[in-house]
């Protein structure tokens, strides 16, 4: 009978304390970023260590076309001695820099030993006015 009491009573005891200890206190406020935002004031972010070494951008090319698509030429460059493979993509944004929901696939893009690469994106639609060119290591 005592055996049967004991682990009855530990486990009660055990839910009470977990109950009382995980009591949410109401809502908080959003954390600070330990970087800046930089998706929204930059026109190319590289999203990795290993990109932002081996990576870099040497020009954009912005062109409206006639029906008022945005289109964007961008070229990157291989800063290594070796051959490196990343991926790229665009998010169009409005005159205010608010995503237009018209966001490009990642493009696979292969750097040969310090070559230079063009990657051209272009809008779906006459809103976007502002973009946002993001780099990452392929996997």
């Amino acid at each position: 009978m005592k055996m049967k009491l004991i682990p009855a009573m530990a486990f009660a005891a055990t839910m009470l304390a977990g109950c009382s200890s995980t009591y949410d206190h109401g809502p908080y406020l959003p954390q600070q970023s330990k970087t800046p935002a930089y998706e929204n004031t930059e026109p190319i972010v590289l999203l990795d260590p290993a990109v932002r070494y081996s990576l870099t951008c040497t020009g954009i090319n912005e062109h409206t076309l006639a029906d008022g698509r945005l289109e964007i030429t961008v070229q990157l460059r291989n800063r290594e001695n070796r051959r490196i493979e990343v991926q790229a993509n665009c998010v169009f944004k409005d005159a205010a820099g608010v995503t237009t929901g018209d966001e490009t696939p990642f493009q696979t893009v292969i750097l040969t030993e310090n070559a230079t690469e063009q990657v051209k994106f272009t809008s779906m639609n006459n809103l976007a006015k502002k973009y946002t060119i993001r780099a990452r290591q392929a996997r």
